[in-house]
């Protein structure tokens, strides 16, 4: 089935037809959100969202479902399979499965998308992949690490350069974004970017036209441009440090990457992809972790994210002897974590330990709130629920 489609068409069963008109009809001649779970012709659709209705009850075709994607459900479900793994992003957590689900959806446009998230949450893979699964993907994708270049480098890396524009500039240079010609121009930390190159930037994304530096000529481009922070931008806008005028062109678009410690569930699967990796690439035959090791990997916050965690089995898998990963095998920042802040089962917390762990994690941040949510591995909002619900004060 396709977009536009009458609703009948979608389903072979005809006994299905009474069921959606009377949830088309509840409230007529309004908009509504219609959630179907039903099997659709052609394959299983579990679940349909954002379905709108037609407004006028005149209209013939008022029983009409206009889907984005009647197939996209099942379509995504089949692109993770079994293992939970997109590309190579893995996750079976809701937050994860939305990313997913963004990176379908940008990748059928070239609108400029910003991916936010902190270091080592795979921004550059949420780039890739929506640069492969896009019509772009026969062409580059040219990845900047805008905080590696310095500022007198950074316009010349980026824009190109004519021969005796500068000191060093022995030969007529292509920038990187002429190099990206019909792909995707991945611009990484674009905060870090200097004010004055911001300018320059901002009329590629208005004209989509360069010029290199030491010469006049206007050269236009076709690039998609995808770019990614850790920073809060438009805190950096009330500093006076990043544009305005270039966030708005920046931010058609936002990827909001969750950090490990907000999709924990997802550590388990990311681990038995890393010892797979490096079973493979060390020769090493370790299959597993231990309980006590799984408890505390699952326990530590991961301030580096799953950068770390990777990390962290690497050195384990070289530590291992045997096939199972001890405690003693993982890096020290695991094994020594604070055992008043370890994450307990659900069944094993009491509201006397919880209040246990948000004091101690208070007093280890000075009353820093967030750095002690940050600390205990949870969202700050779940934070602040919890401690009203324990009573403890907000301001300590």
């Amino acid at each position: 089935p396709h977009s536009g489609e009458p609703w009948q068409a979608l389903f072979g069963d005809p006994s299905y037809h009474a069921q959606i008109e009377d949830m088309v009809n509840r409230s007529p001649g309004e908009r509504q959100k219609v959630l179907v779970r039903m099997p659709a012709v052609g394959g299983e659709c579990t679940r349909w969202i954002n379905v709108d209705v037609r407004d006028d009850p005149r209209d013939p075709e008022r029983k009409m479902f206009f889907l984005y994607d009647a197939s996209e459900v099942q379509t995504l479900r089949q692109l993770l399979g079994e293992t939970g793994k997109y590309q190579d992003l893995i996750g079976t957590s809701h937050s994860m499965q939305l990313v997913f689900q963004q990176i379908q959806d940008f990748s059928r446009v070239d609108s400029t998308i910003l991916i936010e998230g902190e270091t080592g949450t795979g921004k550059e893979l949420v780039a890739r992949a929506i640069h492969q699964a896009s019509h772009r993907k026969e062409f580059p994708f040219i990845a900047v690490n805008c905080a590696g270049l310095t500022e007198s480098l950074v316009a010349s890396q980026l824009f190109g350069h004519k021969r005796g524009a500068f000191t060093g500039a022995v030969a007529d240079q292509q920038g990187l974004i002429e190099a990206a010609e019909g792909g995707t121009l991945f611009l990484d930390e674009i905060g870090d970017i200097p004010l004055t190159v911001q300018t320059s930037l901002l009329r590629v994304l208005q004209e989509w036209e360069i010029t290199r530096l030491g010469e006049s000529r206007l050269r236009k481009v076709d690039v998609r441009v995808l770019a990614a922070t850790h920073h809060n931008l438009a805190n950096d806008v009330t500093a006076g440090t990043f544009r305005a005028d270039l966030l708005y062109r920046i931010r058609v678009g936002r990827v909001l990457l969750p950090a490990l410690r907000e999709r924990r569930e997802d550590i388990p699967l990311l681990i038995s992809h890393f010892l797979s990796q490096y079973r493979a690439t060390t020769g090493r035959p370790v299959e597993a972790v231990s309980n006590e090791a799984l408890r505390l990997l699952m326990a530590y916050a991961w301030p580096g994210n799953v950068r770390e965690l990777k990390h962290a089995i690497e050195l384990a898998v070289i530590r291992c002897p045997q096939t199972i990963i001890r405690p003693q095998d993982l890096p020290p920042e695991v094994l020594n974590q604070d055992e008043s802040l370890l994450v307990m089962p659900s069944e094993e917390m009491t509201p006397s330990h919880d209040k246990e762990k948000i004091l101690s994690a208070l007093k280890q941040t000075g009353g820093n709130r967030s750095a002690a949510a940050k600390l205990l591995g949870i969202a700050r909002l779940t934070l602040y629920r919890r401690m009203s619900r324990l009573g403890i004060p907000a301001r300590r």
